[in-house]
């Protein structure tokens, strides 16, 4: 039976490197569709609720893409859904961070020499990552999203002080 901190490490290295890959398709991703935003074009028979199209060659082939701001009145049958990059990422890193901060919290997670066992430090860390997903999200929803450079400055504040503490 192999050391199970070797099978750790081993489980480490792997969802890094998911991680990465993922992260790397989807920032391509991204940097494709705002390629494809930046060359779109009006055109005098677009259908009612388009922005713009634009005609691409790759692979021998052609494309032609229409970009509606809202859903057009008839979806088609097949739609592709570019979320599995971001929802991949997530998760892998999600993964990684259990892995190397939670399963080594001794290690990466405290100090050495701190009051705070591994257990408690463990539920630290999952319960600021809880109430900060909740504070964001409530001030995301509340008036300041309408000042982004606020909202901001006042996310940038929090995020200080919860790091600093």
């Amino acid at each position: 039976m192999p050391d199970p901190a070797i099978l750790i490490e081993w489980a480490g290295f792997a969802a890094r490197w998911l991680h990465v890959i993922t992260a790397m398709a989807w920032i391509g991703t991204s940097f494709y569709f705002i390629a494809l935003d930046l060359g779109l074009r009006r055109a005098p028979d677009l259908p009612n609720g388009a922005q713009g199209e634009e005609w691409q060659v790759h692979g021998g082939g052609f494309y032609h893409i229409r970009k509606y701001l809202v859903a057009p009145p008839q979806m088609p049958d097949h739609l592709t859904w570019f979320k599995w990059e971001s929802y991949a990422t997530w998760l892998s890193g999600a993964v990684l961070l259990m892995l190397v901060y939670w399963v080594g919290a001794k290690l990466s997670l405290l100090a050495p020499d701190g009051p705070l066992s591994a257990g408690q430090g463990i539920a630290l860390s999952a319960a600021s990552l809880g109430v900060g997903w909740l504070i964001y999200d409530r001030l995301c929803k509340s008036g300041l999203a309408a000042r982004p450079t606020r909202l901001m400055l006042l996310l940038f504040g929090l995020r200080t002080g919860m790091g600093w503490a």
